[in-house]
Formats: structure tokens, C-alpha cells, sequence
């Protein structure tokens, strides 16, 4: 089953992007020469110099499909235990955000790519 999908102007199959309070997180999808898919993950933070001026500060990680199994599988444990041990800490506030309408019931969190990789 092959699917043709056409490129947005940077070269990614599929993107999306997560605005996280002062993180944006970019998820990637790109392709090989081989016409293999793999995921990019990229933490891109805002950080402002001395001189107020600003600039991005990124780090990214490449994700092959052969990888993505143990890489969910590491994820939903780590989550698991921040969950299960982390202290409770009053959430973050987004940007525009009042604590009165900070009424949010707790989501499961785990990631499933049972269909990657496949």
C-alpha cells in the first residue's frame, strides 16, 4: 500500500507543530532518498540576549521506524513515572489564561504508534 504524498516548501511529508507555554515542539515527517519515512523532532525555545534581541534555541532528534516501538515504549514509562511519583505543583498557566477557567480533567497521556512501524 503506497501512498504518494506531496512535500510542503521545507521537504516534510506531514507536519505539526505544539505550542507548550514558552516551547514550540515541531513534529516532522521526511523521507529518504530511498523513499524511507522517519520522524524529526524538534524543541525550539525562544531566548533573548543581553542586547534584547532574541533568538531560537533548537534541539532535534531523528526517529527511524524501526525505533519507534522502544522509543514509545521509553516515553509511556517515563510519563508513567513522573505521574505516579512527581510532587503536585500548580499547572502552568498558557499565555491568556485565568486560574478560574483552569478547570481541565487529567487525559491519559500515552502514546500509541502500534500502526508505525509496521
Amino acid at each position: 500500500m503506497s501512498e504518494e504524498f506531496e512535500k510542503n516548501e521545507s521537504g516534510d511529508l506531514f507536519s505539526k507543530s505544539v505550542r507548550a507555554g514558552k516551547r514550540t515542539y515541531f513534529f516532522d515527517v521526511k523521507s529518504t532518498r530511498g523513499n524511507d519515512y522517519y520522524l524529526t523532532i524538534t524543541e525550539s525555545k525562544k531566548r533573548f540576549g543581553t542586547d534584547g534581541k532574541f533568538s531560537y534555541e533548537k534541539h532535534k532528534i531523528f526517529l527511524y521506524k524501526e525505533d519507534f516501538e522502544k522509543f514509545v515504549e521509553g516515553l509511556n514509562e517515563a510519563v508513567a513515572h513522573i505521574k505516579e511519583n512527581a510532587p503536585e505543583i500548580e499547572p502552568r498557566k498558557e499565555h491568556g489564561e485565568h486560574s478560574e477557567h483552569n478547570n481541565t480533567e487529567s487525559t491519559s497521556s500515552e502514546v500509541n504508534f502500534e500502526d508505525l512501524g509496521k
